[in-house]
């Protein structure tokens, strides 16, 4: 099993910035890819970003330039910088872990969501 726990979520200005956190425990060594998502209420939750263990990143494009993920595996760590943030950047951001196993499919994990909220 695995536990995700994000922080640095809050209240920002238009233009303002946020570095979320989410810190991996437990058998963190199944781990590949870790991931942010985010879901606005009554929207479907959209993939933001993600790295794999060997620092290979994907963006999605209303993201990019603006938010930079980052991955200390070291600590179990993963990181996303937010910058310029946006109004309708507003939603509940969710940490995710891949894990592998050779009896089941992969596993998503999730983190307890953190509120992000940009003010106009």
């Amino acid at each position: 099993q695995v536990q995700l726990v994000e922080s640095g979520g809050g209240l920002v200005q238009a233009g303002g910035s946020l570095r979320l956190s989410c810190a991996a425990s437990g058998d963190t060594i199944c781990i590949s890819t870790m991931g942010w998502y985010r879901q606005a209420p009554g929207k479907e939750r959209e993939l933001l970003a993600a790295i794999t263990s060997g620092g290979s990143t994907y963006y999605a494009d209303y993201v990019k330039g603006r938010f930079t993920i980052s991955r200390d595996n070291a600590k179990n760590t993963v990181y996303l910088q937010m910058n310029s943030l946006k109004p309708e950047d507003t939603a509940v951001y969710y940490c995710n872990a891949d894990c592998l196993s050779y009896l089941s499919p992969p596993t998503k994990y999730w983190g307890q969501g953190t509120q992000v909220t940009v003010s106009s």
